[in-house]
């Protein structure tokens, strides 16, 4: 995720009217984490605790330092799982979050399945967003129950809004 998409989100999480959330003292889970960047930077913005799913093992070196790095391990769980199987994850669980991000593979083409999975899981607060990023030519079909409020290209990245209706 480049920094100008980043920085991007968070300006439309913080200020616009319908997609708007206040990352501080929010849950938030980033699905597909990699090295971790979306995540901690919402630790840097405040944010109560951060859920990060990452399976790929070079990633998962790389998020650890990050977060050792920047000294918020009592912030962040990680759990290296695959994102497709979140019912092992059972501390999720026990949590609502306020925002979730995925961060796919762009060749990846479950990503209803797995709207579908946090759907039944019912995990996201009411008010809570979920942020996608794809490739901008990607053409995902979400289920009916997955609404796009904003949808925002940037580069070659597309940035969806949405949240369960």
């Amino acid at each position: 995720l480049k920094d100008l998409t980043k920085e991007s989100i968070f300006n439309i999480l913080e200020h616009s009217k319908n997609e708007r959330i206040s990352i501080k003292k929010s849950n938030i889970l980033d699905i597909f984490s990699g090295t971790g960047s979306f995540g901690l930077e919402c630790i840097s913005r405040k944010a109560s605790k951060v859920y990060f799913i990452e399976q790929h093992k070079p990633s998962i070196k790389i998020l650890i330092k990050n977060i050792e790095k920047l000294n918020c391990e009592k912030k962040v769980n990680l759990f290296s799982e695959n994102v497709f199987d979140l019912t092992k994850i059972k501390k999720i669980r026990e949590n609502k979050f306020n925002l979730i991000f995925l961060d796919p593979p762009y060749k990846e083409k479950s990503i209803a399945l797995l709207l579908n999975k946090i759907n039944e899981m019912n995990i996201l607060i009411d008010k809570g967003i979920i942020v996608l990023h794809r490739h901008k030519k990607s053409n995902d079909n979400f289920d009916n129950k997955f609404k796009v409020l904003r949808s925002e290209n940037y580069g070659i990245s597309k940035i969806i809004f949405g949240k369960f209706i």
